[in-house]
């Protein structure tokens, strides 16, 4: 895993930063832009801010970045991704001003086969989620105090209370979701707009992309997520409870 940026003031209490969620989600209200947003999260958290990407598109760290320049972007590296998720990932790194840290699990894909079994994610995706997502992620988001996300209402049913601001009890920090209240339509129009790379896989019929093995292509007018762990009644991997 590349070294996160070293935060620029020691980590406030949980207390503290979970009142300041408070005072953001006040602060915005519920109608705030998505500049307004990234705007607070970088003026309120200066060098322990950092944005998750899963390199499906790079919306969120461009919007991030044009108020903090140089922003961490963490890119959960699982060993199971397309290669058109990792094309994503290094127009990402070369092309918007922030810094790209691969957040990787501590089990390779060969030694969690080994330990677990091949394939883990067809016998207990929950399970494989976790180690090579919800762990990582965990250790990557200790040098924070707050994560920025691209989740949107839209995606579905879990995810359509999605506020702007919150207090993350998962992770133990702030919470951001400048997106939370944009259309599929808003997001492409931005990414073309403003020359925001984009995965191939988005225009092939994969809405929704994650693993390469755990992922497939949906009917026109599906459920976006419908896609993900197909077989399973899953459609979160645990970065983002409902």
């Amino acid at each position: 895993m590349t070294a996160p940026t070293t935060p620029t003031t020691t980590r406030r209490d949980p207390e503290v930063l979970s009142a300041l969620a408070a005072e953001g989600a006040r602060e915005l209200g519920a109608d705030a832009s998505a500049d307004d947003v990234a705007a607070w999260a970088a003026r309120t958290f200066p060098g322990s801010l950092a944005v998750a990407c899963s390199m499906q598109d790079a919306v969120v760290p461009a919007v991030v970045a044009r108020h903090a320049p140089g922003v961490d972007v963490l890119f959960l590296d699982t060993g199971y991704h397309f290669a058109e998720t990792h094309g994503t990932r290094d127009r990402v790194a070369a092309e918007l001003d922030v810094r790209v840290v691969d957040v990787r699990p501590t089990l390779s894909v060969t030694q969690q086969d080994i330990r677990y079994g091949p394939r883990l994610h067809e016998r207990d995706p929950a399970a494989c989620c976790r180690m090579r997502k919800v762990d990582p992620l965990r250790a990557a988001l200790g040098g924070y105090e707050c994560w920025v996300t691209g989740v949107r209402r839209e995606e579905g049913p879990t995810r359509a209370d999605t506020p702007l601001v919150q207090w993350d009890q998962q992770f133990g920090l702030v919470k951001v979701n400048p997106l939370a209240a944009w259309t599929v339509d808003e997001l492409v129009g931005y990414a073309a707009e403003h020359q925001v790379p984009v995965n191939l896989l988005l225009s092939d019929g994969y809405p929704s992309i994650g693993c390469e093995p755990c992922t497939r292509r949906v009917e026109p007018g599906a459920d976006p997520r419908s896609g993900r762990w197909a077989g399973f009644a899953k459609t979160e991997c645990g970065l983002h409870p409902s």
